[in-house]
């Protein structure tokens, strides 16, 4: 089996639109989670995390495109563009496939503003998709991986599977999510946003913050690239708890990270850090924590990075997983924006300062509505 290496990457968030822009604010403790009093998302006010609008266009007129794409369109491009200029990798060559991740799509285009704004096709993911692969001149029919919010890290696990079946040699994965009145209404209607910026694993958490953006990772087989971070294994697992509540003893979630420690052939007492779900909601953070504990993790050095950039949805398991690979290059741990008393019922170590560690093997976690759970290990070469 051929060894998988990420080897480029961006993050575009209301923190900024590269990986470096991002991390600099993480360093910086800075929360993109703010007010919001845009009535065309949500009757009343709430906190969220938002691309700046004005400066996406001009990142996107930059690539000086005489078609129309739609606001999610316009990240997602940008963003793989911007990973894809760190790279010789050729976007239009038959060995480059797409892999594209995301929970709703273009669901803003349901808004009665967008409503003529652009073909009604446009609202299919698979559509969208082959719009993105299409502006980079790709052959190859795109896949999409929309699992609820654990949709970007079931895009990495899948295109390191594909890259070992040896049918390509590049992959670029690109998730997104945009912020519109829909998916805001949904969460309310659960109570499940919180009264201000998200405090994951605190014990004054109570809720999620939402958050747009795109993230892109590019994967390749390339020998050039063994000196980068590798995916080294993973796993998915689906509890089936409930429509839009996890497990309440953690099995579903210990059963991925299990599974992901065997597949990449790797013990829990070699793992430095772990990149947590934390969507700063009761049930969550507590399933969470339960798993940890289950596979004897509890005291490896942890964070939720959603206290800064909100909760991406399809774009979550990509951003989520850039940002660990920057720790993993430059030796530092974010803090956990907003946590500062453990709220959970089996304490995990949380961090709530930046931490110097040298890290060379990184579990990421993820969960989501219907029971579904992922983790990945990486590995810095």
């Amino acid at each position: 089996m051929k060894s998988v290496f990420l080897i480029s990457d961006n993050v575009i968030t209301s923190l900024g639109f590269t990986t470096g822009d991002n991390a600099k604010k993480m360093r910086e403790k800075c929360s993109g989670v703010l007010l919001s009093e845009d009535h065309f998302i949500s009757p009343t006010p709430f906190f969220v995390s938002l691309v700046n609008t004005p400066l996406l266009e001009e990142a996107f007129c930059r690539l000086n495109s005489n078609a129309e794409y739609t606001r999610l369109e316009k990240m997602i491009i940008t963003s793989i563009s911007d990973a894809l200029n760190k790279t010789k990798i050729d976007p239009a060559s038959g060995d480059t496939l797409f892999i594209i991740s995301t929970a709703k799509g273009n669901i803003d285009l349901l808004e009665e503003r967008l409503n003529d704004s652009f073909p009604k096709e446009r609202l299919r993911p698979a559509v969208m998709a082959r719009v993105i692969s299409s502006f980079f001149k790709n052959p190859n029919q795109p896949l999409v991986v929309s699992n609820a919010c654990i949709s970007g890290s079931v895009a990495i696990l899948l295109g390191k599977r594909i890259l070992n079946e040896g049918k390509y040699r590049n992959i670029i994965i690109a998730g997104g999510d945009v912020i519109s009145e829909f998916t805001v209404s949904g969460f309310q209607s659960f109570r499940a946003i919180g009264s201000g910026p998200c405090r994951p694993y605190d014990e004054q958490r109570d809720g999620i913050s939402l958050g747009e953006g795109a993230s892109t990772v590019i994967l390749s087989v390339e020998p050039e690239y063994n000196t980068s971070i590798a995916v080294k294994g993973g796993a998915i697992t689906n509890d089936a708890n409930h429509i839009s509540g996890p497990s309440r003893t953690g099995e579903g979630l210990f059963l991925a990270i299990d599974g992901a420690l065997k597949d990449a052939a790797v013990s829990a007492e070699e793992i430095d850090y772990i990149s947590g779900h934390g969507t700063a909601t009761n049930y969550n953070d507590e399933m969470e924590s339960k798993a940890i504990h289950s596979a004897r993790l509890e005291n490896v050095p942890m964070n939720s990075l959603k206290g800064y950039i909100g909760h991406t949805l399809g774009a979550a398991g990509i951003a989520e997983s850039v940002m660990a690979a920057y720790s993993m290059k430059n030796n530092i741990l974010f803090a956990t924006a907003g946590f500062s008393k453990m709220g959970v019922t089996q304490p995990v170590n949380v961090l709530s300062d930046c931490m110097e560690k040298k890290v060379k093997k990184v579990l990421k976690t993820a969960a989501g509505f219907g029971g579904c759970n992922a983790a990945l290990i990486f590995e810095k070469q």
